[in-house]
């Protein structure tokens, strides 16, 4: 049954390499891991202490993010520089050592578009052996 009182709850959709994923508050994931009986917002664990559906989701956004990034032929560097976040923190997200917000995921994936784009429009103006169209700003 759901409670009348409680406002729905924000969050953002993001889909990265064919994959959505939702980002919620700081606030809703520990409501949510409370409810889940995982306490205190920690990724949960098997009795054997192996890492849970939280760290493995941690560990596959990293994976798709490296491999997206690499397809677009992008140094961490690149695509830092692109997205306008430090080299260090696309690091530690791609290592899987962090779970970015989402205005990082989103920097991240307009960057990746935008090279993509950059490489297919690169491609059919080689392949055509045409100039690209450029619109001078007079």
């Amino acid at each position: 049954m759901a409670n009348k009182n409680r406002p729905p709850i924000d969050c953002r959709r993001v889909e990265l390499d064919g994959v959505c994923y939702v980002i919620v508050r700081e606030s809703v994931f520990d409501w949510l891991c409370r409810k889940a009986g995982v306490g205190g917002g920690a990724a949960p664990t098997d009795d054997n202490g192996a890492a849970g559906p939280a760290d493995l989701d941690r560990k596959s956004l990293a994976e798709r993010l490296v491999r997206r990034r690499r397809a677009c032929g992008l140094s961490q560097a690149a695509l830092a520089r692109r997205a306008g976040v430090r080299v260090e923190t696309l690091n530690r997200i791609e290592r899987g050592h962090t779970t970015p917000d989402f205005a990082t995921v989103r920097k991240l994936v307009v960057a990746m578009n935008a090279a993509e784009q950059e490489s297919l429009s690169q491609e059919c103006t080689t392949s055509t052996g045409e100039e690209p169209n450029r619109e001078d700003n007079q």
